[in-house]
C-alpha cells in the first residue's frame, strides 16, 4: 500500500506524514518501522520495502523521505531532473502499491507530472499547500479623499467596499489615521486643525478600545465613519 504526502507547504507535509506514521505505529505496535532518506532509496531497499514479511516480521512501515529532493535541485528549463532514487522509485511503483506493507512517500513540492503518475497507484493521497497570499490593492486614495472631504456617506461606502475586497480593518484604520495626521499638518477647508487633532485622537482611542474589549474593529470603523 502506497500513501503519498505532498504539497507546497513543506512543513505541514512533513508534520502530517510523521503524525500519520505515529498513529499507525500506535494502532499496530508490531509494525517494523524504517525511515529511508533520499540517498538510501536504492533498488534493493525498495525491493525489501515492497517484499513480503518474514516469520518474525509480518508487516513493514516504511517512510521514504523526499527521494525527489535531488531531482528538484537538478531541474532546469529543459525539464525535470532525475536521479537513481527517483527513477528507481518510479520503476517500483506497481510493487510498492501492491505490497501488504505500508509505504509512505513524503515528497513536498512534487512536480505535477510525478504527482499524476504516483497518485494513479497510491492507496491514498494527502496534499497540503500554502494558502495564496491576497494581492495588495495598493493605496486607497478614494478612502482618504472621502475623509479629507468630510463626506461620511462616501467614506462609509469606501470602508465597506474595502472590507468586502479583503482589506484588513487594521490597514484601513492606519490609512484613516495617516490622513488625520496629514490634515493636522497641511490643513483643510473641511477640517480645522483642532478638528483634525480630535479626529486623530478618536481614531487612536477606537483602536485601543477595540483591542482592550475584543470589539470587532471592522464594525467599529463602519460606525465611526458615519459620525465623521
Amino acid at each position: 500500500m502506497l500513501y503519498l504526502f505532498h504539497g507546497s507547504d513543506a512543513d505541514t507535509v512533513r508534520a502530517k506524514a510523521f503524525a500519520w506514521v505515529a498513529a499507525a505505529r500506535a494502532k499496530e505496535p508490531r509494525l517494523v518501522y524504517a525511515r529511508l532518506a533520499a540517498n538510501e532509496v536504492t533498488d534493493s531497499a525498495l525491493a525489501e520495502a515492497a517484499g513480503a514479511g518474514s516469520l518474525f516480521v509480518k508487516r513493514l512501515l516504511v517512510l521514504l523521505d523526499d527521494p525527489f529532493a535531488k531531482a528538484k535541485a537538478a531541474e532546469d528549463e529543459e525539464g525535470e531532473g532525475e536521479n537513481a532514487s527517483t527513477s528507481g522509485l518510479l520503476a517500483y511503483l506497481d510493487e510498492l502499491a501492491a505490497s501488504d506493507n505500508a509505504i509512505i512517500l513524503l515528497a513536498p513540492a512534487l512536480s505535477a507530472t510525478h504527482v499524476k503518475k504516483i497518485s494513479a497507484k497510491a492507496t491514498k493521497v494527502y496534499e497540503f499547500n500554502r494558502a495564496k497570499a491576497t494581492p495588495s490593492r495598493g493605496f486607497n486614495s478614494a478612502l482618504v479623499n472621502a475623509l479629507g472631504a468630510r463626506d461620511s456617506q462616501k467614506l462609509w461606502l469606501e470602508v465597506v467596499r474595502a472590507l468586502r475586497a479583503g482589506d484588513a480593518p487594521e490597514m484601513l484604520h492606519g490609512l484613516l489615521h495617516w490622513k488625520a495626521r496629514d490634515l493636522m499638518e497641511k490643513g483643510s477647508r473641511a477640517w480645522t486643525p483642532a478638528e483634525a487633532r480630535g479626529l486623530s485622537l478618536r481614531l487612536i482611542a477606537l483602536l485601543g478600545d477595540s483591542r482592550r474589549t475584543s470589539t470587532d474593529l471592522a464594525a467599529a470603523l463602519e460606525r465611526f465613519v458615519l459620525s465623521v
